[in-house]
């Protein structure tokens, strides 16, 4: 495909979403069958959409997914397989030449694999091999601390258990996990300030809210199904308030693909209320300057005995820690505030007015602030607002960390962590007579430190693509091909499966489209959205092959091969899945009566304590912390560099793709066609840095470790980006982002915040003396 740039003038969803759905509704080789499972998507009895993590209405509806939804269950449910002929055909080396998007093309793998070195090919394997390899590699260990166990965020809440019983049991709390790339700062922030790490509202609060304000997301990309509540949000005249660097498409404007009128007069809906654009990296100073505003106003009100603008009676009810943050208030001046947010002390004054106005407040945001080194801070900030309006505990008002992967939420809920509570831990000893390590475990960070220090030999991922999602991209894969053992459990081919250890396995495994039946019949699993709610999900399509298996049914093979029946007996809990549930009921808080309730149409809810006004803090009131703003935003590892960037970039995702999934070269909203290997880049810097529009150039990241991190022949795009700033597509820009270069407290990847210099391209460089010499 040739690659094209047209600016996009339409509007978000609308026209170009329904080409788009039927553009892969046709690909997946399957229409008809695709049809009807597309409308069983986010339907009672259907399946959960296998794409990001947003909740789903309790109306009924025709139609409960969206663009991006459409393409997921497209993508995963295709007639394209990659088999044993497919892997005969191609040897490592060959794969590894072709693109992700390539890759993942070619299909469901269909039966379990294994990697023969001698002849750089994968062969079939049994899948009683496989389990008694993985098995004979465990067990071998000196230490089960030896083995990490990656986990992604769209396993099933029964995987999930199952998977962190399996290890616990083996001995390890080494649970790497997608959660620790994207909104572990949010556990981290909001579990210090009010005792839980998730959010506090509802779908349903959505309609209630007088103001919505939006921090570091783009829901038309990431998360579409979003755009109609704030549509709706601004028609009956709230605030909505977006913050983002880049004017994406879906934070502007919205045509709904259901709404006939629309359609017909191909008219659109406004998104919001008011639009600032940051500093990346400023988000903090922003919220601090709103929080100084408002507390100046509260001053005033104390002083002239007029109407309070905060709300008194929560704070001194429940709140810890007011004054010490006042203080901190009036010690942040406000050219340190205006220069780092990349606001004006006007603009800043705008949004405390329209805030200062609502009644009932959301905050919702995502990556665009968790993948930051002050992430934390920021995160703890944004709560501080809301503490000190009062903003928590009453309907159409919270905080709405926005999810990505659809049970990324649910699999922590169920254990995953490497970083376990006491509580948790008790209760599975409780639950299954035996000791569960206490020892901290590795993070994702952390493991491919471990890994690349040789400490780590077996790797075990539950789906994902570990290679392509993390960090400092050669680096993660090196520490994999250290490994003696690699498995992955994968539904389609990608980048880790050709990073394998000594020795490597492909498990294939059911989707979230695929029916699973087992010894007692068809079986349904369960998710856990962004707010909270536990939905059912059965697959509505015959899988491919009669070798793919379920997770709970893989999960239990290698359980059942490494541990016997201890301390349960496995493959019972493979063959009914019902059986799962009622050991999570037994051991998870909120899990009372699973199987009853989890029937009920729409799921059921898991209470948060923030809703009924309980802290768990130590000291028992949601707890302000004094971060001052950062001294400056580089890192100290960029300023040791000697050298002054001439960007800060950031990554992010196409609209053609989720996560490191890659459906297409296209990015309809920025209006980029045919290729990903671009930079997003104002006019200004171009001419500053002296490049041209369309020029090919090196991207380096400034880092002070003596790595060298490029990416190469990336084409020069003008866009509208606040000068000094620029944007790329990753995963292929991952390798920029140093191992080192995380959030404090989180180990979160900076992936927001990314010094950078330009270079010219070398096939660029050729390409013009061989112009100038003809």
């Amino acid at each position: 495909m040739t690659a094209r740039y047209k600016p996009y003038k339409g509007p978000a969803a609308g026209w170009g979403a329904l080409r788009s759905v039927g553009l892969a509704w046709l690909d997946s080789k399957q229409p008809i069958k695709n049809l009807r499972a597309m409308l069983k998507t986010n339907q009672h009895g259907g399946f959960d959409c296998p794409g990001c993590a947003w909740g789903d209405s309790a109306e009924s509806a025709h139609i409960k997914f969206c663009e991006n939804g459409a393409k997921a269950v497209n993508w995963e449910a295709t007639s394209r397989a990659a088999g044993a002929d497919f892997f005969a055909r191609h040897s490592v080396s060959q794969l590894r030449e072709q693109s992700d998007y390539w890759l993942e093309y070619q299909g469901r793998l269909t039966e379990p694999m294994r990697y023969d070195r001698a002849s750089d090919h994968y062969v079939p394997v049994s899948w009683e091999q496989a389990f008694a390899l993985i098995a004979s590699h465990l067990n071998a260990l000196e230490s089960p601390h030896q083995a990490e166990f990656y986990t992604s965020g769209r396993a099933s809440n029964e995987a999930a258990f199952l998977y962190q019983l399996f290890v616990r049991t083996l001995g390890t709390n080494n649970f790497p996990d997608c959660s620790n790339m994207c909104h572990e700062a949010s556990g981290v922030a909001l579990d210090a300030c009010l005792g839980t790490g998730k959010g506090s509202v509802t779908l349903a609060d959505f309609a209630l809210a007088d103001g919505i304000f939006i921090f570091g997301q783009n829901p038309g990309t990431n998360h579409p199904r979003m755009l109609e509540p704030l549509k709706e949000a601004v028609k009956r005249g709230a605030q909505v308030v977006c913050f983002n660097p880049l004017r994406e498409r879906g934070l502007e404007r919205f045509q709904h693909p259901q709404n006939p009128l629309e359609m017909l007069s191909n008219t659109s809906s406004p998104l919001n209320t008011a639009f600032f654009r940051p500093a990346l990296g400023g988000d903090m100073a922003a919220l601090r300057g709103i929080a100084k505003c408002l507390w100046y106003w509260e001053q005033q009100a104390l002083e002239q005995s007029g109407p309070a603008v905060f709300d008194r009676g929560f704070l001194a009810e429940h709140c810890h820690g007011v004054e010490s943050y006042l203080a901190l208030l009036d010690d942040s001046p406000w050219d340190q505030i205006t220069q780092q947010s990349g606001l004006s002390r006007d603009e800043i004054e705008q949004v405390a007015q329209r805030y200062r106005r609502c009644e009932r407040v959301i905050i919702c945001w995502a990556m665009g602030i968790t993948q930051h080194h002050h992430a934390v801070a920021t995160i703890q900030e944004i709560a501080h607002l809301q503490m000190l309006r009062g903003q928590l505990g009453k309907p159409g008002a919270g905080l709405c960390p926005v999810r990505g992967h659809s049970n990324v939420q649910g699999d922590r809920t169920m254990g995953i962590n490497e970083r376990p509570s006491s509580a948790l831990l008790d209760a599975i000893e409780r639950q299954f007579a035996i000791a569960v390590p206490r020892r901290q475990g590795h993070n994702t960070v952390e493991a491919i430190n471990a890994m690349l220090a040789g400490q780590i030999k077996v790797f075990v991922a539950l789906g994902g693509n570990f290679a392509q999602a993390t960090p400092d991209t050669p680096r993660t894969h090196q520490a994999l091909q250290r490994c003696e053992l690699t498995v992955q459990i994968s539904t389609k081919l990608n980048r880790s499966h050709l990073t394998p250890g000594r020795d490597a396995l492909i498990l294939p495994c059911l989707g979230r489209t695929d029916i699973d039946i087992q010894a007692s019949g068809p079986q349904a699993v369960s998710v856990e959205d962004s707010f909270s709610m536990i939905h059912a999900s059965y697959g509505q399509l015959p899988p491919l092959s009669g070798q793919m298996r379920s997770e709970p049914a893989i999960i239990a093979g290698m359980a059942q091969a490494t541990l016997g029946n201890r301390p349960v007996r496995w493959s019972e809990l493979a063959d009914d899945y019902a059986r799962i549930r009622e050991l999570i009921s037994a051991t998870i808080p909120g899990f009372e009566n699973f199987n009853q309730r989890l029937a009920q149409p729409g799921g059921f809810h898991l209470a948060n304590p923030v809703n009924s006004l309980t802290w768990d803090t130590p000291a028992a009131k949601a707890s302000f912390s004094a971060n001052p703003l950062p001294k400056v935003l580089l890192h100290e590892r960029v300023l040791a560099t000697g050298q002054t960037p001439d960007l800060i970039l950031q990554t992010l995702r196409s609209h053609d793709q989720y996560n490191t999934t890659i459906y297409g070269l296209n990015d309809r909203y920025r209006g980029v066609q045919g290729t990903r290997e671009v930079l997003f880049i104002n006019a200004l810097d171009i001419q500053r840095l002296g490049f041209v529009p369309g020029q090919k150039v090196d991207l380096v990241a400034l880092w002070d470790d003596g790595v060298d991190r490029r990416v190469k022949g990336f084409t020069l795009l003008e866009f509208d980006v606040p000068p000094g700033q620029a944007a790329a597509y990753y995963p292929e820009t991952n390798p920029l982002v140093a191992l080192d270069s995380y959030g404090e407290g989180s180990f979160t990847p900076a992936s927001k915040f990314i010094a950078v210099r330009l270079e010219a391209s070398a096939a660029d460089i050729a390409n013009q003396i061989n112009v100038a010499l003809q």
